[in-house]
């Protein structure tokens, strides 16, 4: 793939949340829209992305001429993919060790906070709202896994 598909894809991407479309962002979009475009940064790996495409003085505010460049290249590298599907499934089984098939709400919450790099309150809504199933309140794992994992096609 060459550059010019990728800009396209990116503007595209950045288009979206460009609400005044004056070619800028909330800093906050920043993240949706790089995992809109198939990446998956760490929180760290985020933050330090976001330092290379704010102003010198933060606005608060991303423009789409300093986010371009980054972004093409974070693409053209292919950083920040996703964990192959294998790989999540295998993590989920470690933390479900009577290979039920599913982790309650509660066992999520306490995986997601408690151990590693927590997630942010705004984090963990997002991820229940899209993987608890409401009438079990348990995630399904497999089905979860098979939602998050991006086509490359």
């Amino acid at each position: 793939i060459i550059a010019s598909e990728y800009h396209k894809k990116i503007k595209d991407a950045f288009e979206v949340f460009d609400h005044e479309a004056n070619n800028t962002v909330d800093v906050r979009e920043i993240g949706t829209i790089i995992r809109s475009l198939g990446c998956c940064p760490s929180e760290g790996e985020l933050h330090d992305l976001i330092a290379e495409v704010e102003e010198e003085e933060p606005t608060g505010y991303i423009r789409f001429e300093k986010f371009l460049p980054v972004m093409t290249e974070v693409l053209l590298e292919r950083r920040y993919r996703p964990i192959p599907e294998d790989t999540l499934l295998r993590a989920f089984e470690v933390l479900d060790p009577s290979k039920r098939g599913f982790l309650t709400k509660e066992e999520l919450i306490k995986y997601m906070t408690e151990e590693g790099e927590p997630f942010s309150q705004e984090e963990m809504e997002e991820m229940l709202s899209a993987a608890i199933d409401p009438e079990s309140n348990s995630i399904h794992y497999k089905d979860y896994i098979a939602m998050m994992v991006v086509d490359d096609s």
